[in-house]
């Protein structure tokens, strides 16, 4: 099974600051573990929005505004995308994960990862080269 695993934007990573170097340093020995493991397929950080748009599909118009956005709780900092063999399994990944949000998040918490969640990916979709619409498994 393929889950997302999404890390929220903080007024931080929004303003453009870097994590601290220890930080830094335990997410790159995560990420080796999720390597090594066979369990990371992907996972990046993102830009702040201020160098980003969004585009709303309203019938035939499509309506792009420009970033930045102020509402941070709808916003993305960074993702992970795992091969796990369940939920379960994803959650106890998780739980291992450094916080990205040390100093607290306001918004609901994953087990593990602050101010994320897990999303499931479809392995139909894999098959046919592309993902299909996810849920939440963990709020």
């Amino acid at each position: 099974m393929r889950v997302m695993v999404i890390v929220k934007a903080s007024k931080d990573s929004e303003a453009g600051i870097l994590p601290s170097t220890e930080l830094l340093e335990a997410m790159g020995k995560y990420n080796e573990e999720l390597a090594k493991a066979g369990v990371l397929l992907a996972g990046e950080g993102l830009q702040p929005s201020s160098k980003g748009a969004r585009v709303k599909f309203v019938g035939d118009q499509r309506i792009v505004t420009d970033g930045p956005f102020l509402e941070t709780k709808e916003l993305v900092a960074g993702f992970w995308l795992w091969q796990v063999k369940s939920k379960e399994e994803a959650i106890e990944w998780a739980r291992r994960c450094p916080n990205p949000m040390p100093h607290g998040c306001r918004d609901r918490d994953s087990p593990g990862v602050r101010g994320g969640g897990l999303w499931p990916g479809s392995d139909a979709g894999a098959a046919r080269g592309r993902g299909a619409p996810a849920h939440p498994i963990v709020p």
